[in-house]
């Protein structure tokens, strides 16, 4: 029998990773879909669909409890970040309720993720290297230890929306006007020093690490060059391990000097995460494994290759996004789409 596996937010880049990753996987899964637009690919990639309100709705939860009593899954990955507050703090009665596993880090890890500020001192307290960082009151005394360039982006926010890198005191002022919630942080290295990494967590240790080096655009990693042996892989798996990750977290760092300097951290599966997947190294399917069944998770072996993102598409007839619905399944809604199981040669 396959391994049932809900995969929420269908119509994110996050969500869609995981999905694609499940279906790169050897091991064979029965994906469930969760999404409120029937527009979202990742439903027509799964074996049953369903359409659910907004994470922000007030029968949001009621709808996730309706979908794990009709499916049972045996685990449930969270694909975009708004749920995974909701997801953390009803984990335990979620999972003794359905017999689920729910995937997701504790709701102390989330907070400091999702907040920049939080995450900066987390860094800090725990004495990783990272950005220096202040709030709008303290930032001249930032300018003044470090000069410009500086970023000024939102506490909370994704995908280097809302980031201002800013050249000199007017543009300082603009963005802090612009910016609700701010933070300011030093500008370190550059583009072509940044990094993003996924670490895979469990009870106590952090035994896998893979990291790339990423060429960004519009906030999105669209190339990315694997690193083998990263030397900062085990500087990371501390990191993750002392702020007390379940599961995947991401971290994303520039090096500045030879120093991995962490300007964000996700207490999540990443959009790299498919990429990981396609260079050889499956953490969806390797981290449920793991919690499902008890399976090491190996050391990651890659090889040096690079991963070159491109749009594609999908046909979905009418009957078949007509069929989705608020309140049943749609079974086998899925449209055929070319995935790679195979990992890159190396040779």
């Amino acid at each position: 029998m396959k391994t049932r596996v809900l995969v929420t937010g269908a119509g994110a880049l996050l969500g869609q990773g995981i999905i694609k990753s499940l279906r790169l996987s050897k091991s064979g899964y029965h994906v469930i879909s969760a999404d409120p637009d029937p527009r979202s690919v990742g439903l027509y990639w799964s074996d049953t669909a369903y359409l659910i309100p907004m994470a922000s709705a007030p029968d949001y939860l009621d709808a996730i409890r309706r979908i794990l009593a009709r499916e049972r899954p045996d685990a449930v990955l969270v694909g975009t970040d708004v749920e995974l507050l909701t997801f953390a703090t009803h984990r335990e009665e979620l999972e003794a309720d359905f017999r689920t596993r729910i995937v997701v880090s504790p709701p102390d890890v989330i907070r400091i993720a999702d907040d920049k500020w939080l995450t900066y001192q987390f860094l800090q307290a725990n004495g990783f290297p990272h950005p220096r960082t202040a709030l709008p009151d303290r930032a001249h005394e930032l300018l003044e230890d470090c000069g410009f360039p500086l970023v000024v982006k939102p506490r909370v926010g994704a995908r280097s929306v809302g980031l201002h890198q800013v050249k000199n005191e007017e543009q300082l002022r603009a963005a802090l006007a612009a910016t609700e919630n701010p933070v300011v942080q030093e500008c370190v290295a550059t583009s072509r020093d940044e990094f993003t990494s996924g670490v895979l967590v469990t009870p106590g240790t952090a035994p896998a690490v893979v990291t790339m080096r990423r060429d960004l655009r519009d906030g999105n990693t669209y190339r990315a060059y694997v690193v083998p042996d990263c030397p900062h892989n085990a500087f990371l798996a501390d990191a993750a391990l002392a702020i007390g990750g379940l599961g995947p977290l991401n971290f994303q760092f520039r090096v500045d000097g030879g120093v991995p300097k962490v300007f964000e951290i996700n207490a999540r599966f990443s959009g790299t995460t498919p990429l990981r997947a396609y260079a050889g190294f499956n953490e969806v399917d390797l981290l449920l494994r793991s919690l499902l069944f008890d399976e090491p998770i190996p050391r990651p072996s890659l090889g040096e290759v690079a991963i070159l993102r491109y749009w594609d598409e999908i046909v979905v007839r009418p009957e078949q996004m007509n069929a989705l619905s608020l309140h049943a399944p749609c079974a086998r809604p899925r449209c055929e789409h070319p995935f790679a199981p195979q990992a890159p040669s190396t040779d």
